[in-house]
């Protein structure tokens, strides 16, 4: 038998991890985005080009990110851009800081 995922061109989207899935899930449900999780490419950006985020939703998402796993964002951290440059970025900042 043929393995075809394992032979899919590099073009296509890298898998996301547990968290990830978990953060796209709740930006998707949080922000009555009109896509599914799954369609949330984890190196995309999430302000601006890619998801198309502005900063209203990025503190939106702030608040529920605070509520499920216990991390603080701060409107003005000077780290902001780097940890929602992805999705990707935003899971490794919340595995790092979470407290839930």
């Amino acid at each position: 038998m043929s393995d075809t995922a394992s032979s899919a061109p590099a073009a296509q989207q890298p898998e996301a991890t547990g968290l990830e899935r978990e953060l796209a899930q709740l930006i998707v449900q949080g922000l009555n985005l009109p896509l599914e999780a799954s369609q949330i490419d984890p190196d995309a950006p999430l302000y601006g080009a890619g998801l198309g985020l502005d900063s209203i939703d990025i503190l939106e998402i702030a608040l529920i990110v605070s509520k499920h796993y216990g991390v603080q964002l701060r409107a003005d951290g000077e780290e902001n851009q780097r940890i929602f440059r992805s999705l990707r970025h935003f899971a490794h900042f919340v595995a790092a800081q979470r407290t839930k």
